[in-house]
């Protein structure tokens, strides 16, 4: 008879189990919960007698997760998540909480904010482990399986369970080289320069150059690159022009020039942060939520204004 049951469960095999499906890996788990390649094995054995599933198989040189695993990791994020709810029932005290909390964000909002929440946490909430993934656009599922606790984006999912709130709006500036080119003074100079932009996926256009062609502005882009962050390194020594969010002006891309778009009713960019509907009240989501809010304002402030 199996001597295993539901009842020899714990928070650290419900962990380990979330740890090895993510990282996809006997030595990624360990790192991470910083225990031995063993003691995961040994757990991992556990898990396996009280599941009757072997959750894991070999693949290559590697492992892959069962289909059973999937499920039961997405249904171990949610009892790990009540369990933390259960612990700060009373209250909620930052500097003791000991998380690995996940943010989806892709790379601008990623890069304008979060290094100074990184920084908040550091000195406020110091058992906090940050962990971030690209958002893409944001789907229900993500929320709803617990793949990411907050995703912050322009594109919020449509669900009656989905919780979100916007953070900023943010105006879009043209960026160019100054040592290569001066700032476009019409729309006719502005439609006759070659461009570059972002194209996170095939097809997913930016909605800032899906909404102007939709208004019949249409430029010619030259260069597609897979994120902002690949902007600078073309632009420079080019006589391109990006149009991008005004924050990143104070950032990525310090050294160049920016302009408004010389275009009429030209977009801007909302930004939302998103959650589901169960953390809503949990105290710790809210102060995290705040802790995101609080980051913004100074973002805000100095940015360009010609």
């Amino acid at each position: 008879m199996n001597k295993f049951d539901w009842s020899d469960l714990d928070a650290r095999l419900l962990r380990l189990l979330v740890a090895v499906v993510e990282t996809g890996s006997i030595t990624g788990a360990a790192n991470h919960l910083g225990v031995t390649q063993s003691a995961v094995s040994h757990q991992l054995d556990k898990l396996r007698a009280i599941t009757g599933d072997p959750l894991f198989v070999k693949s290559g040189r590697g492992i892959v997760a069962t289909a059973h695993a999937i499920l039961l990791a997405g249904q171990a994020r949610e009892l790990l998540r009540q369990l933390q709810s259960f612990a700060h029932a009373g209250a909620f005290d930052p500097a003791t909480w000991r998380t690995r909390f996940t943010i989806a964000a892709n790379d601008f909002q990623r890069d304008a904010l979060l290094p100074a929440l990184a920084a908040r946490l550091r000195e406020q909430a110091p058992g906090v482990a940050l962990h971030i993934i690209p958002s893409g656009v944001p789907t229900l599922e993500m929320l709803r399986d617990g793949v990411c606790d907050l995703a912050i984006s322009p594109r919020p999912p449509d669900g009656t369970d989905i919780l979100q709130k916007r953070l900023f709006e943010d105006q879009y500036r043209v960026y160019f080289d100054p040592a290569m080119r001066k700032a476009p003074r019409s729309l006719a100079e502005y439609l006759g320069t070659d461009h570059i932009t972002v194209l996170y996926e095939p097809r997913r256009q930016l909605d800032v150059d899906r909404q102007l062609i939709a208004q019949g502005v249409e430029r010619h882009f030259s260069i597609t690159v897979p994120g902002f962050s690949a902007l600078p390194a073309f632009l420079a020594g080019s006589a391109l022009l990006a149009t991008a969010p005004a924050l990143l002006a104070s950032g990525l891309m310090r050294g160049f020039a920016s302009a408004k778009v010389p275009v009429k009713n030209c977009p801007t960019l909302p930004m939302y942060l998103i959650w589901h509907a169960r953390t809503q009240q949990d105290a710790a989501h809210r102060w995290m939520r705040r802790q995101i809010e609080a980051v913004v304002s100074p973002l805000l402030k100095g940015g360009p204004t010609t």
